[in-house]
């Protein structure tokens, strides 16, 4: 049986929202990890831009937007309901100001910024996440849904670049979100570690049984 193939890279948080979309909808699909100083020429071929992660269909149809990788396999099967849960300005809010706000935080030597004043601005979106978090304990409701999966791994690269600061932040509700997503069997099921992908390597299938789905 021919799967999708799926380019990915363990630790990126746009590949962990694609896997959790693929995880949660039970999409078998061939997983490539890819180590992102040295590319594969397949994957090139199939996304010239070079970034992760990359959806290659059975068609040799490419889908290398991680937010339409999730709406992708969602559309196809989603259990638990996430796109019905699916903040879209929410998202574009984490896409873009947060994301620049993080990149310049966490690699400010890389982008020639102030840490120190990327991390408050960075800090005003996480305050916005909390007072979302007041009356439910997701984003969209009281059940995970794709805008959860969406921003949460950004949210966590963003409390790991100086967990100390995080810890001393007044964000009860945001941090217990964000252990309750990633101590989950979902999460835990999409950060497999696997080696760097080569052209003659044996497929690596991925069929999320143990996250207790059927594959479709």
């Amino acid at each position: 049986m021919t799967r999708p193939i799926v380019y990915s890279f363990r630790r990126c948080p746009y590949a962990m929202r694609a896997r959790l979309a693929l995880a949660v909808s039970a999409t078998q699909i061939e997983l490539r990890e890819v180590k992102l100083a040295a590319k594969p020429e397949a994957m090139l071929l199939a996304s010239p831009k070079g970034t992760v992660p990359v959806l290659v269909l059975p068609d040799g149809g490419v889908i290398d937007e991680s937010i339409h990788i999730m709406r992708w396999a969602l559309d196809r099967h989603d259990p638990e309901g996430w796109l019905a849960r699916d903040d879209k300005s929410l998202i574009a809010d984490n896409d873009g100001p947060f994301k620049r706000n993080l990149d310049r935080y966490k690699y400010p030597d890389r982008h020639g910024s102030d840490a120190t004043a990327h991390r408050a601005e960075g800090l005003v979106f996480l305050q916005i996440l909390e007072n979302k978090l007041a009356n439910t304990p997701y984003l969209s409701g009281n059940q995970r849904g794709l805008t959860d999966a969406a921003i949460m791994p950004f949210v966590r690269q963003f409390s790991a670049v100086d967990s100390g600061w995080f810890e001393m932040q007044d964000l009860p509700r945001l941090k217990q979100w964000l252990s309750d997503l990633t101590t989950s069997n979902i999460f835990t099921a999409i950060m497999m570690r696997l080696p760097p992908w080569r052209p003659h390597d044996e497929p690596v299938y991925i069929d999320w049984k143990e996250y207790g789905l059927r594959p479709q």
